[in-house]
C-alpha cells in the first residue's frame, strides 16, 4: 500500500501530519510477525459524562515499534490507550488486534496477547517482588496450577530486563515508588506478550527511575518484536525513545508521524499552548519550553510571539474505570 507525505489542515489553526507507518520512526522494516493492534471510528468515553472523550478516531499501530500518545491534560491519551486495551468498552468502532476483534477475545486470549500497565496498580505489602511478578503468568495457566519450568524462567527474564534482581525478595511494601514501578513493569514483561501498553509509567518517578523505565522500553525497541504504545507527559522522552508520536487534543488526534515530523514549534503552540524552542538532535528533536500561550499571544499576522519567560506549570489528571482483566490489582 502506498502512502503520501503531506501536511493537512482541518479547519481554524489545527494541522495533521499523516506520513507513512512502516517507514518513519528511528528504525525502519518492522518484523513480520509482530504484533499489529489498530482502533477504528472510535467513540470511547465514561458513564459520568455526557460527551464522549474520543469521538470517531482511527489509529493504527505500527508493528514491532514503539508508538508514544503524547497531549496535554484531559486531551484523551489515557482513555485512548484503556479502549485499545478493552479496559473502556469503545460505545461504538472497533479494536483489532491481529485482525481479530478484541471483544471476540476471552479474558485469557487477551491477555496472552496485550499485557497493560495502569496508572493504578495495587498489591498487598507483604507479597515478595518475585511472587507478584509470578503473577504475570497467570494467563498462561489453571487457576490451581503451580508454576511450570517455562514460567520460572519468563520470570527470571523479566526479572533481569527489569533490573530489579536484587530486589526479587524483598517486600513490596518496602519498596520505593521508582522500585515498585519497576516491580509492575516486570509483571507486565512476565505475560510475554507480543503488544504491550504502558500508561505514563514515568510520571511521578526521579529522574534516575524514569531513565530506567524508558531504558527498559529502549530496549524493547532494539531488541525485541514487542509492539509498544505508551502515554508519555515529558515530550522530550516521547522524541527520544519513540519510532512515533500521535498528539492528541482535547480526544482528536491532531497529528501523527515521527517525532521529527510531529515536533514543531508551530504544533506545542496548537496543541500544548506554549511557547517553545525546538533543536534536532542526535537523540530527535529536543524541546526547550519558555512560556505559557494565552489567547492574545497571536501576532497580526497568525505567527507565535516568542520570549523568554519560564514555562508555567500544569497539573496531572488521571482517568480511571475499566476492564479488570490485566492484573492491576493483586492480593496473595
Amino acid at each position: 500500500m502506498e502512502y503520501e507525505n503531506r501536511l493537512q489542515t482541518d479547519g481554524g489553526t489545527e494541522t495533521t501530519v499523516d506520513s507513512d507507518p512502516l517507514q518513519d520512526g528511528h528504525r525502519q522494516g518492522a518484523s513480520e510477525t509482530a504484533s499489529e493492534l489498530a482502533g477504528e471510528d472510535l467513540v470511547i468515553g465514561y458513564r459520568s459524562g455526557d460527551e464522549p472523550v474520543i469521538n470517531g478516531e482511527s489509529i493504527r499501530v505500527t508493528p514491532g515499534e514503539v508508538t508514544a500518545l503524547v497531549g496535554p491534560n484531559g486531551s484523551g491519551k489515557s482513555t485512548l490507550l484503556k479502549g485499545l486495551a478493552d479496559q473502556l468498552a469503545p460505545d461504538s468502532g472497533t479494536v483489532r488486534l491481529d485482525g481479530t476483534d478484541v471483544h471476540n477475545l476471552s479474558t485469557k486470549e487477551l491477555a496472552r496477547k496485550l499485557g497493560l500497565l495502569s496508572q493504578e496498580n495495587v498489591s498487598p505489602d507483604s507479597i515478595t517482588v518475585e511472587k507478584l511478578v509470578e503473577h504475570g503468568r497467570y494467563p498462561h495457566r489453571g487457576f490451581f496450577d503451580s508454576l511450570a519450568e517455562a514460567d520460572r524462567a519468563a520470570v527470571d527474564r523479566a526479572i533481569s530486563l527489569a533490573g530489579i534482581s536484587h530486589l526479587r525478595d524483598r517486600e513490596v511494601g518496602s519498596l520505593s515508588g521508582g522500585q515498585k514501578q519497576l516491580v509492575w513493569i516486570a509483571m507486565v514483561l512476565a505475560q510475554e506478550t507480543g503488544i504491550l501498553l504502558l500508561d505514563e509509567p514515568t510520571t511521578f518517578l526521579d529522574l534516575h527511575h524514569q531513565l530506567e523505565v524508558m531504558g527498559i522500553v529502549e530496549t524493547l525497541r532494539d531488541e525485541s518484536d514487542i509492539t509498544v504504545i505508551l502515554v508519555l507527559h515529558d515530550i522530550n522522552q516521547a522524541a527520544r525513545y519513540a519510532d512515533h508520536m500521535v498528539a492528541l487534543k482535547e480526544g482528536a488526534i491532531h497529528a501523527r508521524g515521527s517525532p521529527k515530523e510531529v515536533v514543531t514549534e508551530e504544533l506545542l503552540a496548537e496543541v500544548f499552548e506554549i511557547d517553545a524552542r525546538v533543536e534536532r538532535t542526535e537523540h530527535g528533536p529536543r524541546i526547550e519550553p519558555l512560556r505559557a500561550r494565552h489567547d492574545d499571544d497571536e501576532t497580526e499576522s497568525g505567527g507565535t510571539e516568542v520570549t523568554d519567560r519560564p514555562a508555567e506549570s500544569t497539573t496531572r489528571k488521571t482517568g480511571s474505570g475499566g476492564r479488570s482483566d490485566h492484573a492491576e490489582g493483586v492480593s496473595d
